[in-house]
């Protein structure tokens, strides 16, 4: 009788721990699926936008680099250029304050980035980090921000490639529907004018960028 209520006993906990685990890791409802993360910061509204590999290594970012202001640039390259792929993210409020178009370098591909490179004159996207800097007025492209890559031998020739974020007239739904995709910049992210004058106040001089690819 012992050994049976023991056994009894046992079969209950084990029946009950995996609940009680299971509670301390969030759920996120992505495409009209359950997916557990590690991450409570991940929530369901960030998760509609993008993928958790993509958040992960964008925060991983932020905290390595530390940027000044509380705001994320994450440029999804992974993602064909007719969809919204650059999402800036308030990391206080946990949320997505903006989606948007956005061009990627003309040799790294055509609906798709495929294709990355630090080199001058590549006229690819580089991929990694960046610290957004100051507002500038680009001759060609008007009202623009430069870029300050932080990943050696990856992106730290932004500068001297005079790799900046501009807006673009190619970069809107209306190309797309001429051309099946969006126009493609000498390797800057590139977002439809009217985003481009949003954004400027808001990530500039601080803001980290993170662009993202496969490879």
């Amino acid at each position: 009788m012992i050994k049976s209520l023991r056994l009894w006993f046992f079969c209950f906990v084990c029946v009950l721990l995996p609940k009680a685990e299971s509670a301390i890791i969030p759920e996120v409802c992505i495409e009209n699926s359950t997916v557990s993360t590690p991450d409570p910061f991940f929530t369901s509204e960030l998760a509609a936008f993008i993928s958790y590999d993509v958040f992960q290594k964008a925060i991983d970012g932020v905290k390595k680099f530390n940027p000044t202001k509380q705001l994320l640039a994450i440029c999804d390259f992974t993602k064909p250029s007719t969809e919204e792929r650059f999402f800036l993210i308030d990391l206080e409020q946990q949320k997505v304050v903006l989606s948007s178009l956005v061009a990627h370098g003309r040799n790294s591909g055509e609906n798709i980035a495929n294709y990355f490179s630090n080199k001058m004159s590549s006229y690819k996207t580089s991929l990694g980090f960046y610290t957004i800097g100051s507002k500038i007025y680009s001759p060609k492209h008007g009202p623009s921000l430069l870029l300050n890559g932080l990943e050696k031998g990856k992106n730290d020739n932004a500068r001297r490639r005079e790799i900046i974020m501009h807006g673009a007239d190619y970069v809107s739904h209306d190309f797309i529907e001429k051309h099946g995709r969006l126009g493609r910049s000498q390797g800057c992210p590139a977002l439809p004018n009217e985003v481009m004058q949003t954004v400027i106040p808001l990530i500039k001089d601080g803001a980290l960028l993170y662009i993202h690819g496969k490879m």
